[in-house]
């Protein structure tokens, strides 16, 4: 069946439905949810079947997945575990579905997202269609000139942590079609499996794989309840942001940011989550002066502080609290660019130098030079241009003097060969 010829836009609930099939699931979800995990790419799962080897038969294997999606037939396959370290020797644990199942999970999310996205609390910007971190964080950065008080609240584990029978409860709450809450269930509980590994572990009865393409959808909707409906009700008057599990909240007084840390670790004890103190806390964020408080936050890779601008008009210098990129971002930053050796690269040109590290400094300046990229692009920059300019010493065995000429003529030249010469318009 080629499912190019399917009109897949503006489709209602009840377009292309399955006949004789336990459940009436459009082919459609699975098209529309395809394109978006070949778009994506990603690594293969347990199974090691990657997006070309899925093309190589892929109407085949959409019917597939189809068929046993309608079918009720369709078991959530183990998951593939990876492990990513974490500061401090810790490590996150990712689950990275096989191909077809990251297509299957897709469809079930386009059908739930289109339901119950518009019901989201309009500060939770996590995994949402048309939010974004950026502006989680230009909203934080406003309310933090509004309140002097600033709580910064950290769920530990929050991923592995999840209560299943909650996020089951919501979701019939909502009356999602059986086939929905069917398959919600079975990847909830999908056991893990280890790359070196051949046996699986057990089903989950907690948690949800950081990875798969339904967990963020899943973990927002037992945020929406565990928090954002739960500030609504107790505390309407407070402001907040969350991301996905990362919240920060907007409070007056000291005496009030103690209290709502207190009442929200209460909050999610009761439905099974803990609040990780040693990330989570209460920072001043005003221009008064203040002893023995903390005055600084980190929220999505930025520190929040009291940082002093210039006004445009009056050429005065003033002191305001702005989000930039956190000092541990831009140590993790120096660590790979020095992982990266480029002046051990003495056999490959500064053309294919570029073509290796451009895409990452490219996604590391559109996502922390959005807000006081001053001190970030002065950073990057300096790192990477002694990075370059040991690349020419070794190269061409000259001087200091002599590589930092070459590379400025090089950067007349071809201005835009590296990103960051562009970029951040630095000299």
């Amino acid at each position: 069946m080629d499912y190019r010829n399917h009109q897949i836009y503006n489709l209602k609930e009840n377009d292309i439905m399955a006949d004789g099939k336990s459940f009436e699931i459009p082919k459609a979800l699975v098209w529309r949810s395809y394109k978006t995990v070949s778009a994506n790419k990603g690594a293969a799962g347990y199974d090691g079947q990657t997006i070309k080897e899925f093309n190589e038969k892929r109407d085949k294997n959409l019917y597939k997945i189809w068929n046993r999606l309608s079918s009720g037939s369709y078991q959530a396959p183990p998951v593939l575990e990876k492990r990513i370290p974490k500061a401090g020797g810790k490590e996150r644990i990712l689950g990275i579905p096989t191909v077809s199942d990251r297509v299957a999970q897709g469809a079930v999310k386009i059908f739930v997202e289109e339901r119950l996205d518009s019901l989201f609390h309009e500060d939770s910007y996590g995994y949402r269609p048309n939010k974004s971190a950026h502006q989680a964080l230009e909203t934080c950065s406003k309310r933090c000139w509004r309140n002097s008080w600033v709580l910064k609240i950290d769920i530990k584990s929050f991923f592995d942590m999840v209560d299943h029978d909650l996020i089951i409860k919501a979701l019939e709450h909502h009356k999602m079609p059986t086939w929905v809450i069917l398959y919600c269930k079975r990847w909830l509980r999908a056991p893990l499996i280890a790359a070196s590994e051949e046996a699986m572990g057990a089903e989950r009865k907690v948690g949800t794989p950081q990875g798969g393409v339904i967990s963020p959808l899943l973990a927002n909707l037992f945020l929406h309840y565990a928090f954002d409906v739960w500030m609504k009700r107790k505390f309407h008057q407070t402001n907040f942001e969350r991301y996905a599990d990362d919240i920060v909240c907007h409070t007056n007084t000291l005496k009030e940011a103690q209290h709502l840390k207190n009442e929200i670790t209460a909050r999610f004890k009761e439905v099974g989550l803990e609040v990780n103190e040693s990330k989570s806390c209460i920072a001043y964020v005003d221009t008064f002066k203040r002893h023995n408080v903390k005055k600084e936050l980190t929220f999505l890779g930025y520190d929040f502080k009291l940082r002093v601008l210039k006004d445009s008009r009056s050429g005065k210098l003033f002191r305001k609290c702005m989000p930039g990129a956190s000092k541990s971002a831009m140590k993790k930053m120096t660590k790979e660019v020095r992982s990266w050796r480029i002046h051990r690269s003495t056999s490959n040109d500064v053309q294919k130098i570029a073509d290796r590290i451009n895409y990452i400094i490219r996604g590391w300046i559109n996502y922390y030079g959005k807000f006081w990229y001053r001190n970030f692009g002065y950073h990057l920059w300096r790192i990477l241009q002694s990075r370059l300019i040991k690349w020419m010493k070794a190269r061409h065995r000259i001087s200091t003097k002599s590589s930092r000429h070459r590379l400025r003529l090089l950067q007349k030249e071809k201005p835009k060969l590296f990103v960051h010469w562009y970029l951040l318009r630095t000299n």
